[in-house]
């Protein structure tokens, strides 16, 4: 079975757009929340905040052809690629794309494409739809569009499983290499649901953060004080690829991909398992088939999303998991959506994206805004601050609405 490595990685998210823009920003627990500008909110909304892109100009990537025909959602996952790609030092010939794959996780699509079809359509007839409105809405356009872009002819593929969508990608992705199946693979995901019926929906399901006053201290994961969470978007992409063929292209191995579990709660469709049952069973296969020891684990950068039962329940899954060594501090665990909002489908993926840089950096990412840790919570969550550690290995969890979950390991290289 082949070994998995990651050589490339590309960022697009509310903390800035590029890797090293959004790195920077988690590490120094600078928020990218703020007041809605992507519609004209009102005050009839209970949540008026979220996590915006800023400053994403799609022409920096992209020509104004591709630009027409790509929703919102696409023209990140395109920008995420090329920058992995680019990191990567990627370039392949004929032969090797046939067997480079695309797999981009998307839980939504193009909502805002779609709501303004909706509306232009009941204003002014079918006749006034643009023939790009379908391609450039689909959720499997951003894994298409950016096989187009880079000639790539393997699997294109998109998952969509919710908030846990992009991590399914990436898993699968790790799956298809270890076969023999690709020789590289694309991973990642891409979300942009900042829309009238992506607030209000979510705002009905009382899912939302509703500190319109305070944007920057909303996102508040394990604190006594948290109210929901904060959407976000944006687009995160791995270059995974086998390490014979990293090798053989004399590529920099950032780090190994080594286990990936998933498993579903079967019980809500919204509301996790008591216990955090399910995510402790897909953390479990993930080390399992990482053929590690809960106590080999450095880092945790959890799915905690700021919502009373959500956070909790995973702090007691990972607590049953872990045992002592979590609930000894020994294990540190922090949530990056604390800065950046959730970004759905696309958490997955940055989130993964954030377990290899503190890898590569050996720099824990901290939980901003945890100033009053909620009693029932008893790890370390890396309130406030960065912290520098040795990292060997570092796991991701991403659960989604319908109970379905995935967890992440990267390791540090070892011959």
């Amino acid at each position: 079975m082949e070994r998995v490595v990651v050589t490339g990685v590309g960022l697009v998210t509310p903390l800035g757009v590029g890797t090293e823009a959004s790195w920077s920003a988690a590490l120094a627990a600078k928020s990218g929340v703020g007041p809605i500008t992507l519609f004209d909110i009102t005050d009839s909304y209970p949540c008026r905040i979220a996590a915006e892109v800023k400053g994403f100009d799609p022409t920096e990537f992209l020509d104004r052809k591709r630009i027409k025909e790509c929703s919102r959602f696409i023209q990140f996952a395109l920008a995420a690629a090329k920058l992995a790609v680019s990191d990567a030092g990627m370039e392949l010939s004929d032969a090797e794309r046939e067997r480079a794959g695309v797999f981009i996780g998307v839980g939504m699509g193009g909502l805002e494409l779609l709501e303004a079809a909706t509306l232009k359509l009941n204003q002014n007839g079918p006749r006034k739809l643009s023939p790009y409105t379908i391609p450039a809405l689909v959720a499997n356009m951003a894994a298409g569009q950016t096989s187009i872009l880079l000639g790539w002819r393997g699997p294109s593929l998109a998952h969509t499983s919710a908030c846990a969508s992009s991590a399914h990608s990436v898993g699968e992705a790790l799956r298809w290499i270890q076969r023999g199946d690709a020789d590289v693979i694309l991973a990642g995901g891409a979300e942009a649901s900042i829309t009238p019926v992506g607030i209000a929906g979510f705002s009905a399901m009382f899912a939302l953060s509703r500190r319109n006053d305070e944007p920057g201290r909303a996102s508040r994961p394990w604190d006594r004080n948290r109210d929901g969470f904060v959407c976000g978007e944006g687009a995160g992409a791995l270059v995974l690829e086998s390490l014979t063929h990293a090798r053989k292209r004399g590529a920099r191995i950032i780090c190994e991909m080594r286990g990936y579990g998933s498993t579903s709660d079967a019980h809500h469709i919204t509301k996790p398992a008591p216990g955090g049952e399910g995510g402790a069973r897909s953390m479990r296969a993930a080390l399992r088939d990482a053929r590690l020891d809960p106590t080999d684990v450095d880092y945790v950068n959890a799915h905690a999303t700021g919502t009373q039962s959500g956070d909790l329940e995973e702090g007691h899954a990972i607590a049953d998991v872990f045992g002592a060594h979590a609930t000894n501090g020994d294990l540190w665990v922090s949530s990056t959506k604390s800065v950046m909002g959730h970004l759905l489908g696309a958490a997955g993926a940055v989130e993964a994206a954030m377990c290899v840089k503190a890898l590569q950096t050996s720099l824990v990412p901290p939980t901003a805004n945890l100033e009053d840790q909620d009693p029932e919570c008893h790890l370390d969550c890396v309130p406030l601050t960065a912290r520098e550690r040795t990292i060997r290995h570092a796991l991701s969890n991403s659960f989604g609405f319908g109970g379905t979950n995935a967890t992440l390991v990267f390791s540090m290289l070892e011959d």
